[in-house]
């Protein structure tokens, strides 16, 4: 950890910093397409509150991380690997895949071929979870852990230029065009993380697991094998940090951004029932936005390299859930655009902020024998009990209007802020007996 705050800033100028940056962007993308812009498109033709809840449970397949990051870690692609190396080539694959995938949902109606159109949705997804496994597993690789907090901060950042872009960008053209020529277009928008692959150096990576696959894995049998490679990355983070504090940290970072996500399910519905047009909500839940996220993620980096990564997450918690609050202000008053961009300027620049510590603090578990995979089950546990409840978010906002559903939303994420608390609390008590070894140190 650097205490130097010059040498922090100064690490967002390298060139590995920016390669990061358009990485983000492909990264946010798809996820914008699929959940927030598509809710958004659903919602603008008529589609009911329930149903769009309940499609948002597409998402939950990201929880499929943790067996694709075995995928990618152990086999090669033709061809790809040969020229691109281990990371960049599974990056490539997923990016054309993507671009493929919004082509296709860019020629479908919702109304009449909306099974058809949720099957191209869980493909870019699959897609979309692949690219996000290699480009965690890059960005841990690339640099060391000192300035994982900047390297958070790029990724963010350019996450949040594509939910810009893919949120505010394919409303404009929505507006003034339609639907089939927004996604089409946002599809050719993949061009940018496609270049940046091919620019972007190869990592160095850890060659233990993968140089003592050859010859004794192969005389194992391949149920076997693959099982055992599989559970191998999970053994390892357990007998790391111990099975009841490594169950804990499981549960802390399974429901860290349980708030953020389950309100970010219905907002889109929620701009439009309030009655303001696509060009205003682009105008102000976006582009207003951007600018607030991307002083979060720099803010969340120069915290997380300022201060080590365990005591930023108390802040970041408790911004996260309590952001919330401003949106029930929102229901139960007279909606003013000035109002909307206070909320979402605000909730913007605290979950950007929250991501980006978040991101640190995983990266600061990985063995990096095991990157993509138990990364891969970090993010899938941030997925899975966030998108499964996400998925009633529709059926709270029918049956008990906004104002529940946003204390709803508020409430879910006072657990996190109590495991916040607890980890900080064995981390002062660690540093103060200084019992445990620093590979234990969380």
């Amino acid at each position: 950890m650097t205490k130097d705050w010059r040498a922090v800033f100064l690490f967002y100028f390298k060139p590995i910093v920016f390669g990061m940056v358009a990485l983000g962007f492909s990264a946010g993308l798809p996820y914008q397409l699929i959940f927030f812009t598509f809710a958004f498109w659903l919602r603008d033709v008529g589609v009911d509150h329930a149903t769009i809840g309940f499609l948002s449970w597409i998402g939950i397949l990201y929880v499929l991380k943790i067996f694709l990051s075995f995928l990618v870690d152990r086999f090669h692609l033709p061809l790809l690997t040969r020229w691109l190396g281990k990371r960049r080539s599974w990056i490539l694959f997923a990016q054309i895949c993507i671009a493929i995938g919004l082509v296709g949902m860019s020629y479908h109606d919702p109304i009449t071929q909306l099974p058809q159109l949720t099957f191209l949705a869980i493909a870019v997804i699959l897609s979309s979870a692949i690219q996000d496994v290699v480009i965690d597993a890059y960005r841990i690789e690339a640099v060391s852990s000192d300035f994982q907090g900047a390297m958070s901060a790029a990724y963010v950042t350019g996450y949040r230029i594509a939910l810009l872009v893919s949120g505010a960008g394919a409303l404009y053209i929505a507006e003034y065009s339609n639907w089939t020529t927004a996604y089409f277009l946002m599809a050719c928008t993949m061009i940018i993380g496609i270049v940046a692959t091919l620019l972007i150096k190869e990592p160095d990576h850890a060659a233990l697991v993968e140089s003592t696959i050859s010859e004794s894995d192969e005389k194992e049998p391949l149920f076997d094998n693959i099982l055992r490679n599989l559970l191998s990355p999970f053994i390892e983070f357990f007998q790391r940090n111990g099975r009841g504090w490594g169950i804990l940290i499981l549960l802390f970072i399974g429901i860290y951004k349980m708030s953020d996500i389950t309100m970010g399910v219905m907002t889109s519905s929620f701009y439009m029932d309030l009655g303001f047009t696509k060009t205003e909500i682009a105008n102000v839940t976006k582009v207003f936005s951007f600018f607030a996220a991307i002083v979060g993620a720099t803010f969340g980096g120069a915290l997380v390299a300022r201060y080590s990564v365990v005591k930023p997450l108390l802040f970041g918690t408790i911004a996260a859930s309590l952001t919330n609050l401003l949106f029930f202000s929102l229901a139960v008053s007279k909606p003013t655009l000035t109002w909307l961009a206070v909320a979402v300027t605000a909730d913007s620049f605290f979950a950007s902020m929250a991501t980006t510590i978040l991101i640190a603090y995983l990266s600061s578990l990985i063995n990096k024998e095991y990157t993509a995979t138990q990364y891969a089950l970090f993010s899938s546990l941030i997925t899975l009990p966030s998108q499964t409840a996400g998925g009633f978010s529709g059926m709270i906002v029918e049956y008990y209007g906004y104002p529940t559903f946003f204390i709803y939303t508020t409430a879910v994420g006072l657990p996190a802020i109590l495991l916040a608390i607890i980890l900080i609390r064995r981390k002062t008590s660690n540093a103060e007996s200084n019992l445990e070894p620093q590979s234990d140190d969380i």
